[in-house]
């Protein structure tokens, strides 16, 4: 059996090929493509489409054809390695970011930990490991403050082209990083025994989760909420504990999945409005101030939870219109029929025939 001695090129090839992570064919393309780059500067020829290179893969030798004629120069093997090194490098870090593009475009929509490397303005440049990701503005949490070589858990939102070229954006404001905790935290979640049908939120202040089992005997929000609360902590946590995570079980019933998503509220009494898709909830006035939440936080995001237009009123408001409404009908109907007697009366009076001294005026 031969043994087969790899020169220096070849195995720098391959090194290269494998650090990069990028196909040797495309090296090698990439090479030609820079000598053909420094024949042209150096012997100024034109016809540089009629030109073919050809490489040795193993010893690194390259050649210049025309016409299947070598036309190699002396010593262009030294020149064109000077000439093409910066080339070189340069589609080799193209291919290399064409291929960690290729790789991340395949994780869009799913959570990467990474660490905070610098900042560019007002985005935050994050390392995802092979690859550096931008967080911009919109995509930041409000209340978060962030630090050089901060670890934290991000949301791959998607691959956005800009002026500085393609770049992978990644997110801490976006609600399907909440869904990509609790993968993580839940094994109930995990394998799909409980699904998370909706989730509504407002980053670093509060999100709503509406859970659904899909097989018998497992409870979607004991499941999600752990024993003592640590599967749901572990989550809250991530933020710093700053945000506050609300889980509730998702429902066909609307009036009950409404009355769920007003939590921590409790006693509501929902009146629907199919058409219009909106919903008045009568609260108790204990509970009124649960219900509608800080600056109407809560039942706005009962209604981006739920899909429902949601009015809140408090039971004691409802009953007092409730009241006024039937005193009015009330007063309507006692004073209809004094108009109709009054009516009548008048019709008998035009009715009476004349006397003599009436019809003489007349």
């Amino acid at each position: 059996m031969s043994v087969v001695v790899r020169s220096e090129f070849a195995l720098a090839l391959n090194q290269v090929a494998t650090e990069r992570g990028i196909d040797v064919n495309i090296v090698l393309e990439t090479i030609k493509a820079a000598i053909l780059a420094a024949y042209r500067k150096d012997y100024g020829t034109k016809e540089i489409e009629e030109l073919e290179v050809d490489i040795n893969p193993d010893t690194g030798e390259a050649k210049v054809f025309k016409d299947k004629k070598d036309i190699t120069p002396p010593g262009f093997g030294r020149i064109a390695a000077q000439t093409a090194k910066q080339v070189i490098l340069q589609r080799i870090r193209e291919a290399e970011k064409k291929a960690v593009l290729e790789e991340f475009s395949g994780k869009v929509g799913t959570t990467t930990n990474g660490m905070i490397l610098r900042f560019d303005g007002p985005n935050v440049i994050v390392d995802i490991g092979k690859a550096e990701a931008v967080m911009p503005p919109q995509e930041q949490i409000p209340t978060e403050r962030y630090y050089l070589n901060q670890r934290l858990t991000f949301y791959i939102d998607g691959i956005r082209e800009s002026m500085r070229g393609d770049q992978i954006i990644v997110s801490r404001a976006h609600k399907n990083l909440i869904k990509g905790l609790f993968h993580r935290e839940v094994p109930e979640v995990a394998n799909g025994s409980v699904e998370l049908r909706e989730i509504a939120r407002e980053a670093g202040h509060r999100t709503k989760l509406a859970v659904f089992s899909n097989q018998p005997g497992v409870d979607p929000v004991g499941s999600c909420v752990g024993q003592k609360g640590i599967r749901v902590q572990a989550v809250i946590n991530e933020f710093g504990g700053l945000e506050k995570i609300d889980i509730i079980q998702w429902g066909e019933d609307p009036k009950l999945f409404i009355q769920s998503a007003l939590a921590p509220a409790k006693d509501i009494e929902i009146i629907l409005n199919e058409k219009k898709k909106s919903a008045i909830a009568l609260v108790p006035d204990d509970q009124l101030s649960l219900a509608i939440g800080k600056e109407g936080q809560n039942v706005r995001l009962a209604g981006k939870l739920t899909g429902w237009k949601i009015d809140i009123k408090s039971k004691s408001e409802e009953k007092a219109i409730r009241k006024a409404d039937e005193e009015k009908s009330e007063e309507k109907k006692e004073e209809k029929p004094a108009k109709k007697v009054k009516k009548k009366s008048e019709k008998k009076e035009e009715e009476k025939p004349k006397t003599k001294k009436e019809a003489k005026s007349s």
